[in-house]
């Protein structure tokens, strides 16, 4: 009972905290960290103890598998190099500078548990990014690079931090070593991932009923994740790699119910475990706090030198992948060099996550032979870089986007070839209709028509700008009344005890799904 009041209790206050940093205009995650570090020391508020595996295995694979579901396959495999570039040779380049640097300022501990930490502070978080760079409103290529990256990174950064460990609790870790964890890690979730995007695949288009097409996906991340752990493959990369299958074909494997159900059904949790897992990242800081007994001087000088570090090896980094890369004819031609404005704001939306405070919970007690090291002080190496990343750069990113001025997406190409689209897709369904109308009333006939020209309309009026209310504008506002007053009366109709509640629930469901999409075509 005790347990299950906790879980009621954080939910509750993860959505008033993400309520509140709307009302105030500010990123629901920033919010959530600050407000778990204040409550971390209230007395009497509950203490959660964040387990390694309840992250990776419990709260990750769903956050990752929407974030693939939702990724473009055709624009994540045209921005294939960069994304590689930042997932896997950032993370490595990353790591290796910052066990590098603390094994400079703690000589007395081994290499190979500083690039363990090096591997924990490494990876930029998926959910992080996720919910700041569309919620700053960044360019779209931006954005898709850096969701990229976030579901890739964490595979590698994992699969360092295996090898790292495997190092610092005295195993033999040769090049051959090394290659088959990455092959088996990398590999086989590749494989577990297509796998699961076929069996899964397979189900979805055999399923009729939006109840259960929903249950089953929310069931994919965990079945696939659980599937590749038991082989010891990388779960997150078999996660990505069937989300990212499953999304593609998703227009063809769900019907029109399913997908509109399993868009607020992911919606949902997504919003949940985001707040959630920032709170709880928040609520660690006592926990983390009383066992670090470092002094204060080593305490304060290496926390700044592994900061230091974690900020400045992305930009290091970024400017070189950025241009060298376009030293190659080939590649300038297909993809011609970026201002420099880009890798800036790409640099800056390095926040860190819950990933890496569960990689450091996860780092062994002892080293080799039961030999004592500050594991403690690791702990919260990793807990300073999430809360000055995730605060201090979130925070300022969107300031930092409105300094540089990114050229924003070309909002009217967008419409132009929606509208191009639109156009093309009604005359399908008018060709359509004049094959299979037959004998069908010729009024029917017509009515169909004259909403396929509708929709076609719409998409070309959004070209004509905000200065006045076009037809479509009027007519969604005129609409919106009369749905209004088709509900007041079904709902008198109902308390006077003329209809029944099956009646009213009828026709509220067929009104809801009509202003829906009046609302959508609005904010288009």
């Amino acid at each position: 009972m005790e347990a299950l009041f906790e879980v009621v209790l954080f939910l509750a206050i993860a959505t008033l905290g993400a309520a509140l940093a709307r009302r105030l205009g500010l990123l629901a995650p920033i919010v959530l960290v600050v407000l778990g570090l204040a409550l971390s020391y209230v007395p009497g508020f509950p203490q959660f103890q964040l387990e390694p595996e309840l992250v990776l295995v419990g709260i990750l694979p769903p956050l990752l598998y929407v974030a693939a579901l939702e990724t473009s396959v055709p624009a994540f495999r045209y921005n294939l190099r960069p994304i590689l570039l930042l997932a896997v040779g950032l993370v490595l380049f990353t790591a290796f500078v910052v066990g590098f640097v603390l094994h400079v300022l703690l000589p007395g501990v081994p290499f190979a548990v500083c690039l363990a930490l090096g591997a924990v502070v490494a990876p930029p978080d998926a959910v992080a990014a996720t919910a700041v760079a569309r919620r700053v409103g960044l360019p779209r290529r931006v954005v898709t690079i850096l969701e990229g990256e976030s579901l890739v990174n964490d595979a590698t950064a994992l699969v360092l931090l295996r090898v790292a460990t495997l190092a610092t609790i005295g195993s033999a870790v040769g090049v051959g070593d090394v290659a088959r964890e990455v092959l088996v890690a990398t590999g086989g979730g590749i494989v577990i991932g297509a796998l699961g995007a076929v069996v899964f695949g397979f189900l979805h288009q055999r399923i009729s009923d939006p109840l259960l097409d929903n249950a089953l996906s929310l069931i994919v991340p965990f079945a696939v994740v659980f599937v590749a752990e038991e082989i010891h493959a990388s779960g997150v990369v078999a996660v990505v790699v069937t989300g990212l299958a499953l999304g593609h074909r998703l227009p063809r494997l769900m019907s029109a119910a399913s997908r509109l159900q399993i868009g607020a059904v992911w919606r949902l949790v997504r919003f949940l475990l985001e707040g959630l897992v920032f709170l709880l990242v928040g609520l660690q800081l006592r926990e983390v706090l009383v066992h670090l007994d470092t002094p204060t001087g080593t305490l304060v000088g290496v926390t700044a030198a592994v900061l230091v570090t974690v900020f400045l090896t992305r930009f290091v980094w970024l400017f070189p992948a950025t241009y060298l890369a376009r030293l190659v004819p080939r590649v300038r031609r297909r993809d011609p060099a970026p201002s420099p404005r880009f890798p800036l704001v790409i640099g800056w939306a390095g926040m860190r996550g819950v990933v890496t405070l569960a990689g450091a919970l996860a780092l062994p007690l002892t080293l080799a032979g039961g030999e004592p090291y500050p594991r403690e002080l690791f702990i919260w190496l990793a807990f300073a870089v999430i809360v000055a990343t995730l605060v201090g750069q979130g925070a300022t990113l969107p300031a930092v986007a409105r300094w540089l001025k990114l050229p924003p997406d070309d909002a009217v190409q967008d419409a132009l070839s929606a509208a191009a689209v639109q156009q093309q897709a009604s005359r399908a369904a008018r060709d359509r209709l004049d094959e299979i109308a037959g004998e069908a009333p010729a009024a029917v006939v017509e009515r169909l028509r004259r909403l396929g020209e509708h929709r076609t309309n719409t998409a070309w009026e959004r070209l004509g700008g905000a200065e006045r209310e076009t037809p479509s504008q009027a007519y969604a506002r005129l609409r919106q009344e009369m749905i209004d007053a088709e509900r007041e009366v079904f709902r008198a109709a109902r308390d006077a005890g003329r209809i029944p509640e099956e009646t009213l629930v009828r026709a509220y469901r067929d009104l809801d799904l009509e202003e829906s999409l009046l609302r959508r075509e609005d904010e288009a």
